[in-house]
C-alpha cells in the first residue's frame, strides 16, 4: 500500500496561495475538505471560486483576512487557501520495479523554497518522481507546497528512511543512479540516461555525502560555471532533469 504523510486524526493538509490551491481543486475536487476565499472580489479569486465550483468543491467559505493570516502564519497565501487530503507517498519497491524510472534524489535539501521548486520541475520535466530521506530534508509544509506552485498534487513522491539504502536497493534493480557533481569529469549529457534512471543531488553547502556519494553508480557534471561556484539547488536540478527528460523523448522517438 502506498505510504501516507502523518497527521493527526481528523486534520488536512494545508495549501496556501492562489495556484496551489488550484491545483489542489484539480486533484482532488469534491475531496477537499474546505475552501477559504479572503471576502474581497478580485479577479483572480473569484476565478478561483468559479473554478472550484465547477470542480465540484462543496464547501467554500468566504472570509477576512486575518482568519487567513491566522492560518497561513507567515506564509504567502494570496487570499486563497484549502485544507486538501494527505499527499500520497509511492513505496521505494514500486519505483525500483518501473522500467521506465524517471527520478531525482534529493539528499539533505532542507529549504522548502528549493525543495518545492525540484517538485516542480520533476513535474514539468516529463513527471519524474522525487526521492528523499525522513532526515535532514524540508519538510511537507504550506512553504513547500507554495514553493511547488501548485505541482505538488501531481508529483510521484518517495520518502526513504535512508537515501543510502535507497540508493543501493535501486542499483540492484539495475537502475542507473548518476550523482550530480560539479568535480566530475564526465558530463551529464555524455551519460547514457536512456534507461532506468535516477539523479542524485545533494545540498548546495555540503554536496554529496560521502557515503550518497559511494552508493551512485557515477558521478556527472553538469558543466563548468562561470563567475560563481556552483549553481543554486533547484536550478541545477532543473537542468539536470531537462537533460533527462531530452534524452529519453530522443530514445523514444
Amino acid at each position: 500500500m502506498p505510504e501516507r504523510t502523518r497527521a493527526e486524526p481528523g486534520s488536512a493538509r494545508l495549501v496556501l496561495g492562489i495556484q496551489p490551491v488550484r491545483e489542489a481543486v484539480r486533484r482532488h475536487g469534491s475531496a477537499l475538505r474546505e475552501l477559504l476565499i479572503e471576502d474581497r472580489a478580485t479577479p483572480k479569486l473569484e476565478a478561483l471560486a468559479r473554478f472550484a465550483a465547477d470542480q465540484g468543491v462543496e464547501r467554500l467559505r468566504r472570509v477576512p483576512r486575518s482568519d487567513l493570516d491566522r492560518h497561513a502564519r507567515g506564509v504567502a497565501h494570496q487570499g486563497a487557501a484549502a485544507f486538501a487530503p494527505e499527499l500520497t507517498l509511492i513505496a521505494l519497491d514500486e519505483l525500483a520495479a518501473d522500467p521506465h524510472l524517471q527520478a531525482i534524489v534529493l539528499d539533505g535539501i532542507e529549504d522548502p523554497q528549493n525543495f518545492g521548486a525540484v517538485v516542480r520541475s520533476a513535474v514539468a520535466l516529463g513527471g519524474a518522481a522525487v526521492l528523499w530521506g525522513e532526515h535532514s530534508s524540508a519538510p511537507l509544509t504550506p512553504a513547500t507546497f507554495r514553493a511547488s506552485a501548485g505541482a505538488i498534487e501531481h508529483a510521484r513522491l518517495c520518502r526513504v528512511h535512508s537515501v543510502t539504502g535507497a540508493l543501493g536497493t535501486l542499483r540492484e534493480r539495475g537502475v542507473n543512479v548518476v550523482g550530480l557533481d560539479g568535480s566530475a569529469v564526465v558530463r551529464l549529457s555524455e551519460v547514457d540516461l536512456s534507461g532506468p534512471s535516477v539523479l542524485v543531488l545533494g545540498s548546495e553547502g555540503e554536496g554529496l555525502g560521502r557515503a550518497v556519494r559511494r552508493a551512485c553508480s557515477s558521478l556527472a557534471t553538469l558543466g563548468r560555471t562561470v563567475g560563481v561556484d556552483s549553481l543554486n539547488a533547484s536550478v541545477a536540478a532543473g537542468i539536470a532533469l531537462y537533460e533527462l527528460s531530452k534524452q529519453r523523448t530522443k530514445s523514444n522517438v
